[in-house]
């Protein structure tokens, strides 16, 4: 798991946002320094390519999965390059044996990955979609188990929602999943990188993850994990032809290429290179995470978090779980009303303190960069 290595101020990693309070990385997390200069130097590799010699289109993909693997517990070779959640996502959905019937459950309120994967798939394998409503405030564990029945094939849901920030208890949800048969797919977007996670305490089967936001990375990058058994099941598909788990262009086969039989396979194709100046940045950015440590920056924003909560005026109120534990590393907030909540984001916005609007909530997203002193700002035009 990932170490925290000691630096006296984490804010000067980035460019400093002069003209705003950005509050808002669950959206799009501004990238360090130290990824700018990676993709910097992917660009000029790309222009003056007789510079770098055949390992370096290699390494990077490499190197990168590794990074990954470190930061979910997992192991290289089960980590697969994409563009986002999405990719993995639809892996799984083309990748699994379907039964007329079988069962796919997500939750009310889902980020639209979700219905944009599994709906399609009712007309064309004759699997039915079942959404979830949450019994109480916030969708739960118990919730999810409760709807499965024998026809349920697979839990698809995320780990951390993006539009309250609540938590699920992913690894009570995959004990139920593998007891009965079933599969657990975790869309981990809004919590790899801002809260420590192992895929083997977690439990799940499938782990899909953009990497433009906790993960700091670029639009366009993302990852996905597949546990080794499940990995061996998903049936053949198209893949990148140079997916074939080479690390040199002479390893390669031109003529009849088989795919790797690692989780590469399923990379996004032309991602896997040290020219894809996406790909580079990301590098840099998961090894930063790494270096910070998600513990890390879970902490630093429960404070943040907690001191919002307690110094909202008194017509608003959290829309996320009061309990540290049940929450991920950001929190929402809400006026009386719907209209005066739109109120308030779009002042918030007007004064440069840049939030979300997410399902009729205030999402407020700090990372390391941030301060009491945003916290106050965006108090102080909340209260005005």
């Amino acid at each position: 798991m990932a170490t925290t290595q000691p630096v006296t101020d984490w804010k000067k990693e980035w460019f400093e946002i002069e003209d705003a309070a950005y509050l808002n990385t669950a959206a799009f997390g501004p990238m360090p320094r130290v990824s700018l200069r990676a993709g910097q130097a992917s660009l000029e590799a790309k222009t003056f390519p007789h510079r770098v010699g055949d390992s370096a289109f290699f390494e990077v993909p490499n190197r990168l999965r590794a990074s990954i693997a470190r930061l979910i517990g997992s192991k290289p070779e089960e980590v697969a390059l994409t563009t986002g959640a999405s990719t993995g996502l639809a892996a799984v959905a083309h990748g699994l044996t379907w039964k007329p019937g079988d069962e796919i459950i997500t939750a009310k309120g889902e980020f639209p990955v979700q219905y944009a994967t599994w709906k399609p798939m009712e007309e064309r394998n004759g699997v039915k979609l079942k959404v979830v409503a949450p019994r109480d405030r916030f969708i739960t564990a118990g919730d999810l188990i409760a709807a499965m029945t024998p026809r349920t094939r697979i839990i698809s849901v995320s780990h951390v929602r993006f539009d309250d920030g609540s938590r699920l208890d992913a690894s009570r949800v995959a004990a139920a999943c593998h007891a009965r048969g079933a599969i657990l797919v975790l869309d981990v977007s809004q919590s790899c990188g801002a809260v420590p996670m192992d895929v083997n305490e977690l439990g799940p089967d499938f782990l899909v993850c953009a990497g433009y936001k906790w993960l700091l990375g670029p639009w366009g990058t993302g990852f996905f994990w597949a546990k080794r058994e499940q990995l061996d099941a998903l049936r053949p598909g198209p893949f990148y032809w140079l997916a074939q788990g080479k690390d040199s262009f002479s390893a390669l086969n031109y003529v009849d290429p088989t795919p790797s039989r690692s989780a590469d396979r399923w990379d996004a194709a032309e991602a896997s290179t040290y020219f894809n100046f996406n790909l580079t940045a990301m590098d840099a950015s998961v090894d930063f995470v790494l270096r910070v440590g998600p513990g890390f920056v879970l902490e630093h924003n429960r404070k943040l978090i907690e001191l919002l909560f307690e110094r909202l005026p008194k017509d608003c109120v959290p829309a996320s779980p009061l309990n540290c534990a049940q929450r991920g590393s950001f929190g929402c907030f809400t006026a009386p009303t719907l209209e005066k909540t739109a109120e308030l984001y779009n002042r918030l916005r007007k004064e440069n303190v840049v939030v979300s609007m997410r399902e009729g909530r205030i999402r407020v997203s700090p990372h390391l960069f941030n301060s009491e002193r945003d916290i106050d700002r965006l108090v102080g035009v909340v209260t005005a």
